[in-house]
């Protein structure tokens, strides 16, 4: 498998054009059968309506790219089947919470989702709630993710000017670090006492990571690529 591949910019130009995809046409019936199977195994998941993209371009500072919508079930087969479109990619945000003491800090997702015991920084595939005038607003996608996640809010951390996208098969993750004024040991403290307080919190568990003999088998190719090329280095 080709290592993944690091595109730092400041500047991301995602636009929304609608469009059908061939592959959920064309296979509609497999896939209804398996995410009927995915919802008896995992009962809590639901076939909402996401955004995937192509035609990704890196030029300077910038990167680009173009969304569709396209519905859960369509996602989740396309993933398991091992991406048979190689024309899509799933381009999400990730905010990366490091802390004052060099720690960054990732959840592992809960039983009860999609991607149960991974390992990561708080994301989630964008949706239609992303869209602003024709735009898919992946910085705002951040914004929300870390909250509903973490609890924390813009006034907790400091975003980095910076945009590093992780190319990795299928996957653009664009991570931007987001920098917290708390040691690793209180930020996660703080982070386990807010999911404390939720019904069914997304996450069952935060994880310190301060180089990579922390990373774990749990955690994506693009996260370890992320903390490799990032232990030691400022913001």
């Amino acid at each position: 498998m080709t290592p993944p591949v690091i595109h730092r910019v400041t500047t991301l130009d995602m636009s929304f054009r609608p469009r059908p995809w061939p592959f959920a046409e064309v296979r509609r019936t497999e896939i209804d059968a398996h995410f009927a199977i995915k919802q008896r195994e995992t009962p809590n998941i639901w076939n909402g309506r996401i955004l995937l993209a192509r035609d990704p371009v890196f030029a300077g500072d910038r990167f680009s790219a173009g969304y569709f919508e396209a519905d859960f079930a369509s996602f989740l087969a396309w993933r398991d089947w091992g991406f048979p479109d190689r024309g899509v990619f799933n381009g999400f945000g990730m905010g990366a919470l490091r802390c004052r003491d060099g720690a960054f800090v990732m959840g592992e997702m809960g039983r009860h989702t999609s991607n149960a015991g991974r390992i990561y920084f708080p994301s989630g595939t964008p949706d239609l709630d992303d869209i602003s005038d024709s735009a898919v607003d992946i910085p705002g996608s951040v914004v929300r993710e870390v909250e509903e996640e973490t609890g924390l809010t813009p006034a907790d951390y400091r975003a980095g000017a910076h945009w590093d996208c992780v190319v990795s098969g299928a996957a653009i993750a664009m991570i931007r670090i987001l920098n917290v004024d708390l040691t690793g040991e209180e930020l996660r403290a703080r982070i386990e006492a807010n999911l404390a307080r939720q019904r069914q919190p997304e996450l069952v568990a935060i994880h310190l990571v301060r180089g990579p003999d922390d990373l774990t088998a749990a955690m994506p190719r693009f996260v370890a690529a992320f903390i490799e090329a990032h232990v030691g280095r400022s913001a």
